[in-house]
């Protein structure tokens, strides 16, 4: 393990503007989802919820998929070196076993994990290095959301001093239920270049039945794990359990397109108080403060968000509960 870890903090991380946005998630009543994946006690309550009730920890099959789509993914790559960039990184575990398919093929690897956590990057980082060298890893912390001059800003990391032709595999797990989709999409766009990959995945729902779909993977969001998760940020803002009520429903999303989500938020049934430096902010009895939402699609329905934006999938992995899947994805 590596005693020092240089990492670029893009100013969309920077203490003032994190701050703002905590303003005006409580202003709106709507939080952004970074706030609960940055800092130590978040990032390992997220972990702890991930290994328990992912599917890619839970469900050997969807495991197999990822296994599948890295060898295949690969295997495409015809130049000697391949740089990954894990967007929204997570614990890494996924983008190190992707490096792992990349070097298993003598390929020179480099590792660029990015995540709005610093404890996440490190994380991820510390465990490529099993894989990667430490010269050849260029952890980066930005929200993704919040940083648009990143396709100009984030080829001066990757590409650091390189003379030789490498091609750029970006990996996007675990983040497209956390976006609204035009918001993640028109980003995404944005990164990937003509010759460049993307391994997305994203959470389904199973069946014909959509709605149906929705029901049956209800129960891996409203759990105890997700519970302590969740509210262990409302504690941090000093809103005791008392205060009200965590619930969980299915809801449509705010467009047209018919896509459904699992949404999360704090009712309240005292009025109380939150204190944020100098600033107030006071919710009623009866309001209600927006968690948490995590999108399902289905693999027809991924495949029209993405044609607006000149994206097209290659290929696609799909589990036998049709619970999740991997799409390879480039320029159309």
């Amino acid at each position: 393990m590596s005693s020092i870890a240089r990492v670029t903090i893009f100013s969309s991380q920077f203490p003032e503007n994190v701050r703002s946005a905590l303003y005006a998630s409580l202003r709106s009543r709507q939080l952004n989802h970074k706030f609960l994946y940055d800092g130590i006690k978040q990032t390992q309550k997220w972990l702890a919820l991930h290994e328990a009730h992912s599917p890619s920890r839970t469900d050997p099959d969807c495991e197999q998929i990822y296994e599948r789509s890295f060898q295949a993914v690969a295997r495409r790559i015809a130049t000697p070196r391949v740089h990954v960039i894990g967007l929204g990184c997570g614990g890494g575990q996924k983008d190190t076993r992707l490096l792992q398919a990349v070097c298993n093929l003598n390929k020179a690897a480099f590792y660029t994990p990015c995540d709005v956590s610093v404890a996440m990057v490190l994380t991820s980082q510390q465990r490529a290095l099993s894989v990667v060298s430490p010269s050849n890893c260029f952890p980066v912390v930005c929200d993704l959301a919040e940083t648009p001059d990143l396709a100009q800003l984030l080829p001066l990391v990757w590409e650091h001093g390189s003379q030789c032709e490498i091609a750029r595999l970006l990996a996007c797990f675990g983040m497209l239920p956390n976006f609204e989709p035009n918001q993640i999409l028109h980003q995404l766009a944005g990164i990937l270049r003509p010759n460049d990959l993307l391994l997305l995945s994203a959470n389904l729902a199973p069946g014909e039945d959509y709605s149906a779909g929705m029901k049956h993977i209800f129960p891996q969001y409203d759990n105890a794990l997700t519970r302590d998760w969740l509210f262990s940020f409302l504690l941090d803002l000093g809103i005791k359990q008392s205060d009200g009520e965590l619930q969980f429903k299915i809801e449509d999303g705010p467009g047209p397109e018919g896509l459904k989500r699992v949404a999360a938020y704090f009712q309240f049934r005292l009025p109380c108080s939150i204190h944020v430096d100098s600033e107030v902010f006071g919710f009623q009895t009866g309001e209600s403060f927006r968690l948490f939402f995590s999108y399902r699609y289905t693999p027809a329905s991924l495949v029209v968000f993405l044609g607006p934006y000149g994206l097209e999938v290659r290929e696609q992995w799909l589990t036998r509960s049709q619970e999740e899947g991997v799409f390879l994805v480039s320029k159309a």
